[in-house]
């Protein structure tokens, strides 16, 4: 018997071994890729972590109860004004901030407090 010249099962395993030798090739490309980015950054130093930015402490919310940041919340309160002339520092419920603390307060609620923030119950100071 005489072996056709296309049979299927030559070219079924044909294209078998070209998908895997694709996939391969694809997988080496990434790999190589991933450890070259590797050795870019690798000069016998640490892993570079980022860095936090240097936070303002009146953003400090640790030891406020969540029913007051939840207060806070109600309140609208925000670190930076929208209105320029009403801010924290100019309402009559501030409380400026001690001596040795860079925060002031709120008497609606609980936490540190920016000079600069504001709330939906801005009041201005009566003189």
């Amino acid at each position: 018997m005489e072996e056709q010249k296309y049979s299927r099962r030559r070219f079924i395993s044909k294209y078998i071994l070209a998908g895997s030798v694709a996939i391969g090739t694809g997988l080496l490309i990434a790999g190589s890729s991933v450890s070259s980015m590797a050795k870019e950054g690798d000069s016998n130093q640490q892993p570079k972590t980022p860095q936090p930015a240097q936070k303002n402490p009146c953003d400090d919310l640790t030891g406020v109860s969540a029913e007051e940041v939840a207060k806070r919340k109600k309140l609208a309160y925000v670190n930076k004004t929208p209105i320029p002339d009403s801010h924290c520092s100019n309402c009559a419920l501030y409380l400026p901030p001690a001596k040795d603390k860079p925060c002031g307060g709120c008497m609606l609620f609980k936490g540190p407090v920016r000079a600069e923030g504001y709330c939906a119950y801005w009041a201005p100071i009566n003189n």
